[in-house]
Order: C-alpha cells, then sequence, then structure tokens
C-alpha cells in the first residue's frame, strides 16, 4: 500500500469527526451484537462530546483519528498505564479501540495502527501491549496473526449485548 498513514491525535475541533467515524465503523462490524441492531448503549457510552472531552482530560488516554492521504478511515484510543493480569500499570499499554471504516478494511490499515502502537508502547517502556476480541468474527484472527496471544477470557460489559454474543477474549503481545 502506497498511501500515506498517518495518526493524528485527536484535537476538539475534531470531535464530530472522531464521533463520525467511530459510530459508522462500530456499526459497520458490531450491530450483530445488539438486539435489532440498536447500538445506542454503546455509542451513548463511547461517542459523544461530553465522552470525549472526559478522556481527552485523562492524561492515561489517547485518541487518534487514523487517516489516509486526506481521508479520515478510523480510529484508535489507548490507555497507557493500565494493570492486566501480572504486568503492573507501569509495564503494560491496552488497546481499548481499533476501529476502521468496513471499506478500508483488508488494505493493511490494521496491521499498520497495531505496529504504531506497539512504538508507543516501547517508547513508554511497556512490556506488553493488551486488548480485547469478540471470541467470534474475522478480528480474532487478525490479531492472532499479528502474534497476540489469548490469556484471557471476557465478556461485553453491556448488560443489553445478545447473550450468546458476549464472550471476548483478552489478548497480550510481548514487546
Amino acid at each position: 500500500m502506497d498511501d500515506i498513514i498517518q495518526f493524528e491525535v485527536l484535537q476538539p475541533q475534531l470531535y464530530k469527526k472522531y464521533i463520525e467515524l467511530g459510530t459508522k465503523a462500530y456499526n459497520q462490524h458490531y450491530r450483530h451484537l445488539w438486539p435489532y441492531g440498536v447500538t445506542d448503549t454503546y455509542i451513548e457510552n463511547s461517542f459523544t462530546n461530553e465522552v470525549l472531552l472526559n478522556e481527552e482530560q485523562n492524561e492515561n488516554t489517547i485518541l487518534y483519528l487514523i487517516k489516509i492521504n486526506i481521508d479520515y478511515v478510523g480510529i484508535l484510543k489507548i490507555t497507557l498505564h493500565k494493570q492486566i493480569h501480572a504486568y503492573s500499570k507501569l509495564h503494560a499499554l491496552y488497546l481499548d479501540k481499533i476501529y476502521i471504516l468496513k471499506e478500508y478494511s483488508g488494505k493493511g490499515i490494521g496491521t499498520k495502527s497495531l505496529l504504531f502502537v506497539e512504538n508507543i508502547a516501547k517508547k513508554h517502556l511497556k512490556r506488553a501491549v493488551f486488548l480485547e476480541s469478540m471470541q467470534k468474527g474475522p478480528a480474532l484472527q487478525f490479531y492472532i496473526n499479528n502474534h497476540f496471544t489469548i490469556v484471557d477470557t471476557t465478556k461485553v460489559p453491556f448488560s443489553n449485548v445478545i447473550e450468546e454474543e458476549k464472550p471476548m477474549y483478552l489478548l497480550k503481545k510481548d514487546i
């Protein structure tokens, strides 16, 4: 892929773009988790101006827009310091969100995004990157192909998600 991929730290003037991208990408990939495809609970907890303002004010959270050439194509949310399993918050970085618009899937953006996150982890002297993935669906195999390993099981934390769709895995990649 010869396109230029950039990761822009979210600024308040781009909240609308982040909300639009996050909502569209989430709905493209995860609407099936919700009764009747109604994702309002997740959107209200992830993609509002108030949520973004709170996250931006948290020094432990970094939000990014993913851009190819001049087009915004996805989002990232990173928690810099999080205690997970035997790793202290000094040694673990958590990739909270990586959502890429469906029309840009399969073009190497996800792989480059993971490398970008790993580089941030290295700069912060982390020993591992963690993330969660649905147990069903193509994302899990993508993470395994990128050298993440399953270390635990979790569930989607929202009570109104379809029960059989809730299972997730916690994955880890040593840095």
